[in-house]
């Protein structure tokens, strides 16, 4: 039925900072999507090939130390390249189940001269197609020291069945700006994906919902002290000041009243399905649409840039 979508929640963790062993992790868990017949699967924010969390254990801010500039390196060796077809399995994966993919993932952009780091959210859909690439446009606090700053290019919905679906990286997600964007481009189910915490998750998913009248899904990645492969650079320095759990999930679905579907779960690795209902989305815009009858573009309007910012322009 047109109306219904079932939705996979990959509450995973990276191997981290491992490109090749994330994919071929990210590649296994679609496989299990693919025979519970999941149309939608959303991963986490930069799990692949993994979250910067040693900008917190290594003194991150710190100028010119060894320690930043090599982990930092190995991120970069460890981004992903769409241009080098680097998610082609991950796309022929989508063809092939007629599934619908949201990743999160560091890219190591191109047409931004190929070094420096994208937080991004990638959009692929069920003919296997890159749909969008939306780069975090502000990476939060220490992120800044390893992400750049990324642009509207990918403020983008998409058609998937009877829904429009649109994400954005963690607190993106606060930002109300961009959130209107996606609900002026006819949004209703909304994607939010996080590096993994619940205290993250528990507040704004039903927020969004409330506000937008759209189903939300959040998605957040795992990660623990084990988590780390030992063939981390300066793995001893990272474990010294680590916590046991430095991502307990958090992922969950609110409706589009607001009340939970699926709470926040926490600690458990594995995908969380859900079938969604597109009519609930109608019922709850009747007493309140934020870009339909409740808006007044008269009084206030967004003007969204959707142009990929580069420093380059090549001309004949």
């Amino acid at each position: 039925m047109e109306n219904l979508l079932k939705v996979g929640l990959a509450q995973i963790s990276p191997v981290w900072l491992d490109k090749k062993g994330t994919l071929q992790k990210i590649e296994a868990t679609l496989q299990d999507a693919a025979r519970e017949k999941a149309e939608l699967v959303v991963f986490g924010e930069a799990l692949l090939p993994g979250y910067p969390f040693w900008l917190a254990l290594t003194n991150g801010a710190a100028w010119d130390l060894k320690v930043n500039k090599e982990l930092h390196a190995h991120y970069a060796r460890n981004a992903i390249q769409i241009e080098t077809r680097e998610l082609d399995r991950i796309c022929q994966l989508a063809r092939e189940n007629r599934m619908a993919i949201y990743l999160g993932m560091i890219e190591r952009a191109m047409d931004r001269g190929g070094h420096s780091l994208y937080c991004s959210l990638v959009y692929i859909n069920e003919n296997g197609e890159i749909r969008s690439v939306h780069r975090k446009l502000r990476p939060t606090y220490d992120e800044r020291l390893t992400w750049a700053p990324g642009d509207g290019n990918g403020l983008q919905v998409h058609p998937l069945k009877q829904f429009t679906v649109g994400g954005l990286n963690c607190w993106e997600n606060w930002m109300p700006l961009p959130r209107a964007a996606l609900y002026g481009q006819g949004e209703n189910l909304h994607v939010a994906v996080w590096p993994g915490s619940g205290h993250n998750t528990m507040d704004v998913t039903r927020f969004i919902a409330r506000e937008s009248r759209s189903y939300v899904i959040s998605v957040s990645s795992l990660m623990t002290k084990t988590d780390f492969p030992p063939t981390t650079p300066h793995l001893e320095e990272i474990l010294a000041q680590a916590p046991e759990v430095l991502a307990n999930g958090g992922s969950c679905i609110a409706g589009p009243d607001g009340e939970w579907i699926v709470e926040p779960v926490l600690q458990t690795e594995g995908l969380i399905y859900q079938t969604l209902d597109f009519n609930r989305v109608y019922g709850e815009r009747q007493n309140f649409d934020p870009v339909g009858h409740y808006s007044r573009p008269d009084v206030t309007k967004l003007v969204v840039d959707r142009q990929r910012q580069s420093t380059l322009e090549i001309k004949g």
